[in-house]
């Protein structure tokens, strides 16, 4: 027995043990744990790939969004264009708003083995960035597809339907993803915004939400108005964003401004 654990100790490379525990803690969130069993491991001996791999998971769990880019194309380049590699690839890029290369990255992502909603979804906000509904489309179909009534994949098609004036199928998928994810706040927040776009009501302001949090919600719902070319209506959310928190002020303001113009 204690042959075996020496061999088996020989053949692990240095710090193995503490690369597992850091993918383990970057799995469950615990970015602090992984920072310092990469560390650990590091200090140890233990370098390559693998090394390299976790450092770029490590930067896109931290939201270090240039330097996981700049990870990941090393990583690439070393021959590891796996699927999930291409993936976070792209994520990253397109955190760090590189959208040509979040784009070119994804879509070798979606055609590799083992690709995942996740990297539909990204394509699909990609897409959106660049106004390409088409592709858009196909991602979210695709996406969806892979995992059905994925409230962030409907949330994200929710949102592409918004960006196109589409506001009627933009309720439809935005309630699908709040009845699926119903403490979401972001869900919930889209949610209202596609509702004030086919009514002729402004946003109602929620037990307990901050000024700061309706006047940005009452803004949204202004701009979304302008551009139906319903201008009282904008008005009267952008005046309203106005007394509602100062932070808005000059945002809020500016468009008044620009409805009061029209």
């Amino acid at each position: 027995m204690i042959l075996l654990l020496a061999a088996l100790a020989a053949a692990s490379g240095p710090g193995d043990s503490s690369l597992i525990e850091a993918e383990r803690a970057l799995r469950s969130g615990r970015t602090v744990q992984a920072r310092e069993m990469i560390g650990a491991a590091v200090a140890s001996g233990g370098e390559g790939p693998k090394v390299e791999r976790l450092l770029a998971d490590l930067a896109l769990a931290e939201h270090r969004w240039a330097e996981a880019s700049a990870r990941y194309a090393a990583v690439i380049a070393g021959g590891d264009p796996s699927a999930t590699v291409l993936e976070k690839a792209g994520m990253a890029a397109l955190q760090a708003n590189d959208i040509a290369r979040a784009v070119d990255l994804l879509d070798r992502a979606v055609r590799a083995e083992g690709a995942s909603w996740r990297a539909w979804n990204a394509r699909g906000v990609a897409a959106d960035r660049q106004s390409d509904w088409l592709a858009a489309d196909r991602a979210y179909d695709n996406g969806l597809a892979a995992s059905p009534g994925n409230p962030t994949l409907l949330n994200n098609l929710g949102w592409s339907l918004l960006l196109r004036g589409r506001w009627e199928e933009a309720v439809e998928a935005l309630s699908q993803a709040a009845a699926l994810a119903p403490g979401q706040p972001r869900i919930a927040a889209n949610l209202d915004l596609a509702r004030a776009a086919v009514s002729e009501h402004l946003p109602r302001r929620r037990p307990e939400e901050e000024p700061a949090t309706y006047a940005a919600r009452l803004n949204d719902a202004g701009v979304v108005a302008l551009r139906q070319g319903k201008t009282v209506k904008a008005a009267g959310a952008f005046a309203e964003a106005l007394a509602e928190s100062d932070r808005w002020f000059v945002r809020a303001a500016n468009n008044l401004a620009l409805a009061e113009g029209s």
